[in-house]
């Protein structure tokens, strides 16, 4: 039993109970904890629940800084302008070594002096009850303060912008900075020489120290490419773009490749002449990040080289959405989707290039249909994301895609994530499945939603079997985000421009357009992330009557133009739709989609 005074003996015990974010049993074991509590400094209930019983952090302490009427900073990380970051950042590193090191383990920030009375100091807190609070406005000078709640995740996101952590490799390197020449002759590679040369430290810190920039830069795949003369380029891929980020001089390239192939599993540092695979796992910044490793044998201007490209894919778990609210669907497109997931069988098929985000929308989608009382089964090749609550089978020499596919068949499943139909067998099973009960995700390579429909066509499935097993097509692709920080609004439309892509200036002056500027938080690009606009094509009545009624060939424009009438918009309306909200620009949309 809970006893009765407890709402004046323990105010956020009572709080946290009576809102049923912890039981009975532990609230007393919370409440004997804390009465038996000897430190010198006492915590209170929410430290015990977050510290001892891994309660999650913004969870328990929001409710805290409602209880003590602790306002929370309302503005999200990504928000804040550049100007206040700096600031925040000079105050930080002004306060002396000993200061900084404490705000940081307490997880508090001085965020801005209080814009009606000058002198009081708004100190933003993960936890507004630390008892160090006190002590660190002293210690900042300030004669008044006044605290106010972070998220712990935002706190994470904003100290990471303002203080970004050391590459510890990058710096060993330039410490060390020793000479990895190596002298080579025009003969055969000499691979004790080589050998050498890649035990080096220098090697090691070099591709270990591009690993963590990738993830902090959150780059989606870093790029190794030997160059003539003892060079080896490394370019990183940040929002669909490559960018330089090192140029390895003075060291064979062959000696920078064979170090990535030691640091990764499943690879011979001793064959060149072919194609490899492999993948890596490091712990960066408190994560786990996993890496796929992709070697191929390559020609250069010097025959007695043996070159080879390397492209690490960054497999980062952290970017993983399960909110559909955050794909960027919208409109008909958000209705048509949500209606064809949670139809109990039938195709969810998703289509676009490489890199388009496919598979982050499948995984979203997955995510809304996933509970305990489904079998969830993904054949994927490689499997990209672990999905909890899914089994997700394994590729291997002795079991491949095709006959994962065809095994699942008797695997009893309710639901199947098949990666991709790259063949007619694969697309005939997939669809089969959708046919007799299954729902059924998966992706092709088309430009557009009608044209997956004649792809699949072309590959022989029968019109009948289109028709009546997809629910919905959705193609897809990713549009650069304007950096909010330094967009800037359009004054002057480029009449060459709007005239090629047929958009009248007159209508478009009515909204509130921007475009790309530059500066150092965007690294210069004018854009910072990436957005995603849809084209859905969702299978009503009149879709499937004109698919069944192909002759020798899909009339894809009959399905355009009926899929116009439901509602569906077309790539390029999608992504217009994204600049007239000022979250990207006409430039980059129209260089993203293609005209109809």
């Amino acid at each position: 039993m809970i006893d009765t005074n407890l709402e004046m003996t323990d105010k956020i015990g009572y709080l946290l109970f009576k809102k049923g974010i912890i039981d009975a049993a532990m609230l007393e074991k919370a409440l004997n904890i804390k009465a038996n509590d000897k430190s010198k400094i006492k915590r209170n209930l929410a430290q015990i629940l977050v510290q001892d019983f891994n309660y999650d952090h913004d969870t328990i302490f929001r409710e805290v800084a409602i209880l003590y009427a602790f306002r929370e900073l309302e503005v999200r990380p990504e928000e804040i302008p550049a100007e206040r970051l700096n600031a925040i950042k000079q105050m930080i590193n002004g306060a002396g070594e000993q200061m900084k090191s404490q705000m940081l383990e307490n997880k508090i920030i001085p965020f801005m002096y209080d814009e009606k009375i000058r002198d009081k100091l708004i100190l933003a807190a993960v936890d507004p009850t630390d008892r160090n609070i006190p002590k660190i406005a002293f210690g900042l000078n300030a004669k008044k303060y006044e605290v106010i709640y972070i998220r712990k995740k935002d706190y994470e996101i904003l100290i990471q912008t303002i203080l970004p952590p050391e590459n510890v490799y990058l710096k060993m390197m330039e410490d060390t900075a020793p000479e990895i020449q190596l002298e080579k002759d025009e003969g055969a590679l000499d691979e004790d020489a080589l050998d050498a040369e890649i035990n080096k430290s220098a090697l090691i810190n070099l591709v270990e120290g591009a690993l963590v920039e990738g993830v902090r830069r959150g780059a989606s795949d870093i790029h190794f490419i030997p160059k003539s003369g003892n060079k080896t380029q490394i370019l990183i891929r940040i929002d669909g773009n490559l960018q330089p980020w090192h140029m390895q001089e003075g060291t064979l390239p062959e000696a920078v490749i064979a170090v990535v192939k030691d640091r990764s599993k499943g690879m011979d540092r001793f064959e060149r002449e072919k194609a490899q695979d492999g993948f890596a796992q490091r712990e960066i910044d408190g994560h786990i990040i996993r890496f796929r490793v992709s070697v191929l044998p390559m020609v250069g201007t010097e025959l007695k080289n043996k070159f080879e490209s390397v492209v690490i894919r960054i497999l980062d778990d952290r970017k993983v959405i399960r909110d559909l609210g955050k794909l960027g669907l919208t409109g008909y497109s958000r209705e048509a989707f949500q209606k064809a997931i949670n139809q109990p069988q039938g195709m969810v098929i998703l289509t676009g290039p490489t890199g388009s985000g496919k598979s982050t929308t499948l995984v979203a989608a997955l995510y809304q249909v996933i509970n305990s009382t489904v079998n969830v089964l993904t054949v994927e090749d490689p499997v990209e994301y672990v999905i909890e609550g899914a089994r997700q089978l394994k590729i291997g020499y002795k079991m491949n895609f095709e006959q994962a596919i065809r095994s699942i068949l008797r695997h009893d499943p309710d639901i199947v994530l098949v990666g991709e139909m790259r063949d007619k067998e694969t697309a005939d099973i997939a669809i089969k499945l959708a046919n007799t009960g299954h729902l059924t995700f998966s992706t092709l390579h088309t430009n557009d939603a009608p044209s997956a429909v004649a792809r699949l066509y072309k590959m022989g499935i029968e019109p009948f079997l289109i028709a009546y097993a997809i629910n919905i097509i959705v193609a897809q692709r990713l549009v650069r985000r304007l950096c909010p920080d330094c967009k800037k609004r359009v004054v002057n439309f480029d009449e060459t421009i709007m005239d090629a892509a047929k958009l009248n200036i007159a209508e478009w002056r009515n909204y509130k357009i921007y475009e790309p500027k530059g500066c150092d938080r965007c690294f210069g690009t004018g854009y910072k992330g990436r957005i995603a606009i849809h084209e859905a094509l969702y299978f009503t009545k009149e879709i499937r009557q004109a698919i069944v009624t192909s002759g020798i060939e899909v009339d894809e424009e009959k399905i355009r133009l009926q899929a116009r009438k439901d509602g569906t918009l077309s790539l390029r309306d999608a992504g217009l739709e994204k600049v007239k909200l000022g979250l990207s620009s006409i430039e980059e949309v129209l260089s993203s989609t293609s005209e109809e």
